[in-house]
């Protein structure tokens, strides 16, 4: 989900317990040590809910099968049963710290595990959607690049990793080095560079285009160029204000309005993708517009 050079988290639930065989830094049910200070680094404040007891149940037992493993640094519950947004159709999302050397020999007694473990096979008719999605790593998240053809997921990745997620597990310190070289966020240089690389993205890579493919009435490449630009402003807009996003494409009112306090830019933003027809230069409007917030709010 997160690994690979970045590329590719209010209530509590009813069901969240702690079994005893997970070690004293297991998390309680609801609690994260988002919201606390740890290491000289303030959080925020995170609570964690399963939506279904076959989401609990399959999140225990992993948890208790990556705690008997002496290489595991951290077991993190992530994306929407991490904050408490998941439905019975949701995803059980989970990543897996080990060290580096240690990936090659976990990952097949993880897979075995899970091919005979009846709490894992349970999950899947939980929900319509419902199904495992967990990797196995080393954490070390490295950045990629904004170019022509698209950006990486390295804001992405390091808030799902390391700000939007809740500890089942922890040993050692490890996991706690990894965060610190990103938390509370990356350097000025990186964000500089990250920003000026986002508002060409944005400006130049995209929205310039954008009257040339209306006037070749190539409607859905223009609109595809438009939908980029708006990730692209995503990116551009939490990293001016050094907040790690979750996604580009989802919580978009959740990210702007609670995140980021900017509720009246958020009451800009539907009315974007609102066309009267779709076939016609009614969306170098919404460019012109979108230019218009990015230039406000994309702040070197």
């Amino acid at each position: 989900m997160f690994q690979a050079q970045a590329l590719r988290m209010q209530q509590v639930g009813p069901f969240g317990r702690r079994p005893s065989a997970w070690n004293d830094r297991s998390m309680t049910a609801g609690e994260s040590t988002f919201g606390r200070k740890r290491d000289g680094v303030s959080e925020g404040l995170i609570a964690h809910a399963y939506p279904t007891r076959a989401h609990e149940r399959a999140a225990v037992a992993i948890t208790d099968f990556f705690a008997a493993q002496q290489e595991t640094d951290a077991v993190l519950l992530v994306n929407s049963c991490a904050r408490g947004k998941a439905t019975p159709d949701s995803c059980l999302d989970l990543q897996v710290i080990v060290p580096t050397d240690a990936v090659p020999a976990v990952e097949p007694r993880w897979h075995r595990f899970a091919d005979e473990n009846a709490a894992v096979d349970d999950l899947y008719p939980a929900g319509r959607f419902s199904e495992l999605h967990l990797d196995v790593w080393d954490g070390v998240v490295v950045p990629g690049v904004i170019d022509d053809e698209g950006f990486d997921y390295l804001e992405v990745s390091v808030g799902n990793l390391f700000v939007y997620r809740v500890p089942l597990f922890r040993r050692g310190d490890r996991y706690e080095q990894l965060a610190a070289a990103w938390l509370p966020f990356y350097s000025d240089s990186l964000r500089r560079e990250r920003l000026e690389a986002a508002r060409w993205f944005v400006l130049d890579n995209n929205l310039a285009r954008i009257p040339w493919f209306l006037g070749r009435e190539l409607y859905f490449q223009a609109f595809d160029r438009f939908y980029r630009a708006f990730q692209g402003f995503l990116l551009g807009l939490h990293v001016s204000r050094r907040t790690y996003p979750l996604a580009y494409n989802k919580w978009i009112r959740e990210q702007v309005v609670e995140n980021l306090g900017l509720p009246e830019l958020y009451d800009e933003l539907p009315g974007l993708f609102q066309l009267d027809r779709f076939e016609s230069r009614a969306l170098e409007a919404k460019a012109d517009r979108l230019r218009s917030l990015a230039e406000e709010y994309l702040e070197l």
